[in-house]
C-alpha cells in the first residue's frame, strides 16, 4: 500500500470510529416516556419522596459539574460509582488532553419521569429519565443506588435513550414500583440471561444462537456499520479485527413495571483489537483514543477497551414479544499498543 493510500485508511477509519462516540445521542430524542400508573395498593411504601429525589439528584449533578469545571475525576467517587464512573473519569481525561469534555456527557437538570422503588432494604435504586438536552440530544435514563442505609445515593449508570424507544410503564412515585432480581422469572429471558445472551450477540452477529431472541436496535446497528467500514480498510492491508463484548458480574439494575416486564440496566465491556497488517503501525482510530493513548509508542496492533452501558425492556413471557434494547451508551476507557 502507497503512504497516500496508508493515509487515505487511516482517515476512513478515524471517521469510522467517531460514529462510535456520537451514534446513539444525535437519534434520541423522540425516546417515549409512559404515563406512571397506579399499583397494588399493599405494596410496602416508598421510602423516598420526588423532593428527596430531585435533591439526591442535584447533589449527584453538583459533584458532576464541579468534575467537569475542573476537568479532574477527583471527588467524583463520593457520589458516582460502577460504569458511571469508568465512564466520567475517563471522559475527564480526555478533556484534559483536548480541552472540552464531550457533549454527550451533558445530563439535563430537569427530569420527564423518576421511578422511585419499594425496596425496603439495601441495595436499591432510583431510575430517573432526564429531558433532552438544550441542543436536543437524547434523553438520558439515570440509575441512581444505594449500597446501604448509611451510604450517599451515587449515580451507577447513564444511558442515551434511543429515537421512539417506548418503556415500560411504572407506577406512580407516591405509590412506587418494585424492583427486579437477576433470575426475575415470568418473562421472555430473566435479566440475566438477557444480559449474558445480548453480550453474545454483540460478539457473534446472526451465528450467536441467541440472535432471533432479540428486536434490532439501533446501538447493534450502528455498531455492525462501524466494523464493515473498519473492516474494508483493513482488508486493503490484510489487517484484522476482532470484537469481544463480556457482561460485567453484577452490574445490573432492575426495576419491574405494571405491565409484568422489566427494565433492565447493564454493564457490558468489550475489547476492540486492530492489527494494521504488512509491518505498519496500529493507530487510534479516534480523537478519544489518541486522548486515551497518549504519547505512547505505537505498534502494529492495538486494543481499545469500551464500557457499554446498556438498557433493555424484558416483556413478559407470553406477551408474543422478543427482548429489546432501548438505550446504550459506549465510551473507551484504555487504549493500548500490545
Amino acid at each position: 500500500m502507497s503512504a497516500k493510500n496508508a493515509k487515505r485508511f487511516m482517515k476512513a477509519l478515524t471517521a469510522a470510529a467517531l460514529v462510535t462516540a456520537t451514534m446513539v445521542g444525535v437519534a434520541a430524542c423522540g425516546s417515549q416516556v409512559s404515563t406512571p400508573q397506579a399499583a397494588d395498593s399493599s405494596a410496602h411504601a416508598p421510602d423516598i419522596t420526588e423532593a428527596q429525589e430531585k435533591a439526591i439528584r442535584k447533589s449527584v449533578l453538583d459533584v458532576l459539574d464541579t468534575a467537569d469545571n475542573a476537568k479532574s475525576p477527583d471527588g467524583l467517587s463520593a457520589r458516582v460509582t460502577g460504569p458511571a464512573l469508568e465512564v466520567r473519569t475517563s471522559e475527564l481525561s480526555i478533556a484534559q488532553a483536548t480541552g472540552s469534555i464531550d457533549p454527550k456527557a451533558t445530563i439535563p437538570k430537569d427530569i420527564a419521569q423518576t421511578i422511585i422503588p419499594t425496596q425496603s432494604g439495601w441495595p436499591r435504586s432510583i431510575f430517573s429519565i432526564t429531558t433532552t438536552t438544550q441542543d436536543q440530544q437524547s434523553k438520558r435514563l439515570l440509575v441512581l443506588n444505594q449500597a446501604d442505609p448509611r451510604s450517599n445515593y451515587k449515580l451507577w449508570g447513564v444511558v442515551r435513550l434511543f429515537q421512539g424507544a417506548k418503556l415500560p410503564e411504572f407506577a406512580i412515585p407516591s405509590i412506587g414500583s418494585s424492583m427486579g432480581s437477576l433470575d426475575d422469572s415470568g418473562l421472555v429471558l430473566s435479566p440475566q440471561e438477557t444480559v449474558d445472551a445480548y453480550a453474545d450477540v454483540l460478539s457473534h452477529g446472526q451465528e450467536s444462537k441467541d440472535f432471533s431472541k432479540f428486536d434490532g436496535d439501533f446501538f447493534r446497528d450502528d455498531l455492525a456499520k462501524l466494523s464493515a467500514t473498519v473492516q474494508q480498510g483493513m482488508e486493503r492491508n490484510h489487517g484484522t479485527q476482532t470484537q469481544t463484548f463480556t457482561p460485567v458480574k453484577d452490574q445490573i439494575a432492575v426495576m419491574r413495571s405494571t405491565e409484568g416486564g422489566d427494565l433492565v440496566v447493564a454493564q457490558i465491556n468489550s475489547e476492540w483489537t486492530r492489527s494494521a497488517g504488512e509491518g505498519r503501525e496500529s493507530q487510534p482510530a479516534s480523537d478519544a483514543e489518541r486522548a486515551l493513548f497518549g504519547q505512547n509508542q505505537t505498534t502494529s496492533t492495538m486494543k481499545v477497551t469500551y464500557v457499554n452501558v446498556v438498557a433493555f425492556y424484558v416483556p413478559p413471557a407470553d406477551s408474543g414479544k422478543k427482548v429489546k434494547a432501548v438505550g446504550a451508551d459506549r465510551q473507551p476507557i484504555k487504549v493500548e499498543a500490545i
